[in-house]
């Protein structure tokens, strides 16, 4: 049976320069989404770049036909928006976004960038 959630938008590479600031880091963001009718539990899903980063969701419950960005920097979660507390860019120009549920299994991939694999 096939997830219906998925990756459904990526901005990589915040918009303007480049300060690490923390508002450039949450300029960066994955969107997952759920695009079937019934809730979904995110709780020990995970998202991961090309080098290994990792986010783990935590007690994350994503709503049915709804969606959670994930941004890079500082914040403070809610339904639309959880944060990885990250101080430097981790989305490259070319790279990969990888969707795992909690029992490690891939859901859903997204590349970008010239080279994608």
């Amino acid at each position: 049976m096939r997830s219906s959630v998925g990756i459904s938008q990526v901005q990589h590479n915040s918009p303007g320069r480049d300060f690490r600031s923390n508002r450039s880091l949450n300029a960066e963001w994955v969107e997952v989404t759920n695009n079937g009718r019934r809730a979904v539990n995110l709780d020990g899903w995970t998202l991961t770049d090309r080098d290994g980063n990792r986010y783990r969701f935590d007690d994350v419950r994503l709503a049915g036909r709804s969606s959670v960005r994930v941004h890079t920097g500082q914040g403070r979660d809610t339904r639309r928006d959880v944060y990885q507390d990250r101080r430097r860019q981790i989305w490259d120009s070319r790279d990969t976004a990888t969707l795992r549920d909690a029992r490690g299994r891939v859901v859903d991939t997204e590349s970008w960038g010239r080279g994608r694999r």
